[in-house]
């Protein structure tokens, strides 16, 4: 049966193909001439998921990105979303976080903070994102001059309004931006666990930015402070740099799941350990190929995680800025795995069990996506 395709839940950026002429899961060439392709597409497009390596600020659509920049008119970030386009073409990982820093700035009071986690929210209900642990770096936000308080009330407010407008359930993670060193690691961990500051909706805590130069085991002392306070550990590992930054964080961070983790395929043993104790993968294919972590899509490992039994879960990191979306992702994925609408079902809940989302959430979206599938295969 062949399906008219739906929305797959991001308008092209201006001047850009839509996402289903540019993708082909199967990897015939053409989505287009290809209604298995269409079909799989349109599968996607309608399989309620969770998300768990996701960025705030990296969430923005051009269309907010473009907002926000006029209203602070001493940027260099461009006001028109056809310039944007451009703009967010990176050169290396370096040059990546210099234009997301950019657009941090843009961040200067708690009525930009509240409309940019609320589109956020409504852009991840049009993709069926029922869940997602928003990666949130608070201390980028309060050295700015953003009141701690009025910048957890934003988020909240906004929480809370997703879940009941959008029915997306959001949780935060707080992260450390590495760049920043360890006055940002102590500032980050006192947000996150000060009773009268941290939010309701805060589960982990991570630690982003570049990894070279910036090793895991510094930032022991606050990854204890945070698990001790009862968050969950998820710094990201093994993006830019080698297996060891795996094991560091592993080791030294207590890591329970790893953001990224694409150079562990290049140590067996790393990946038999991540498989053995189930620590799952936070996988964000198009993010590694425009960060030039990873060359070519063909050329990812995670081909190769899945085939060590390592849990994998596919994630779309900062989505408008690499022209991306969840969808688009479990699309890529599909092609790397050739995954069938069960394969990809087994994904989607693959995020769901990584997920510190509470078990009756668990069981009801699990129990969707088995609905979603079943219904979606019947004759």
């Amino acid at each position: 049966m062949t399906r008219a395709l739906p929305d797959t839940g991001r308008a092209p950026f201006p001047g850009e193909e839509p996402l289903t002429d540019r993708l082909d899961p199967r990897g015939t060439g053409d989505a287009r001439d290809t209604s298995g392709a269409r079909d799989l597409h349109a599968f996607i497009a309608g399989l309620p998921k969770a998300e768990l390596h996701v960025h705030h600020v990296g969430s923005a659509s051009p269309r907010i990105v473009a907002e926000l920049a006029a209203r602070h008119p001493d940027t260099k970030v461009p006001t028109d979303p056809e310039a944007l386009v451009d703009y967010f073409t990176f050169t290396d990982f370096a040059h990546f976080i210099e234009l997301y820093l950019s657009v941090v700035d843009l961040i200067r009071t708690p009525e930009d903070i509240r409309l940019l986690t609320y589109e956020v929210a409504r852009d991840m209900a049009r993709q069926q994102i029922r869940y997602a642990e928003l990666t949130i770096t608070p201390f980028s936000s309060v050295s700015r001059g953003i009141d701690e308080v009025a910048f957890m009330d934003a988020i909240e407010d906004a929480r809370k309004a997703a879940e009941t407008e959008f029915g997306t359930v959001l949780q935060w993670c707080f992260d450390i931006p590495g760049e920043a060193g360890l006055q940002a690691a102590e500032e980050t961990v006192r947000l996150a666990t000060t009773d009268r500051i941290r939010p309701e909706g805060l589960v982990s805590f991570g630690l982003g930015g570049p990894e070279i130069g910036v090793s895991r085991p510094q930032f022991k002392p606050y990854f204890d402070r945070a698990i001790a306070a009862g968050l969950r550990s998820v710094p990201h590992a093994g993006e830019t740099t080698g297996p060891e930054t795996v094991w560091d964080a592993l080791g030294e961070l207590r890591a329970e799941r790893i953001g990224h983790g694409t150079s562990a395929a290049r140590d067996p043993k790393l990946l038999a350990h991540l498989a053995e104790h189930r620590i799952p993968l936070e996988v964000c294919p198009t993010s590694n190929i425009a960060t030039r972590a990873v060359r070519t899509l063909d050329e990812h490992p995670l081909k190769e995680m899945v085939g060590a039994g390592v849990l994998v879960t596919i994630n779309s990191d900062d989505p408008p800025m690499f022209g991306t979306d969840l969808n688009n992702e479990y699309a890529v994925a599909a092609r790397l795995l050739d995954l069938d609408e069960q394969g990809l079902a087994a994904l989607a809940k693959n995020a769901v069990d990584a997920s510190f989302l509470d078990p009756a959430g668990k069981a009801r979206i699990t129990a969707e996506i088995d609905t979603y599938t079943s219904t979606w295969l019947a004759p």
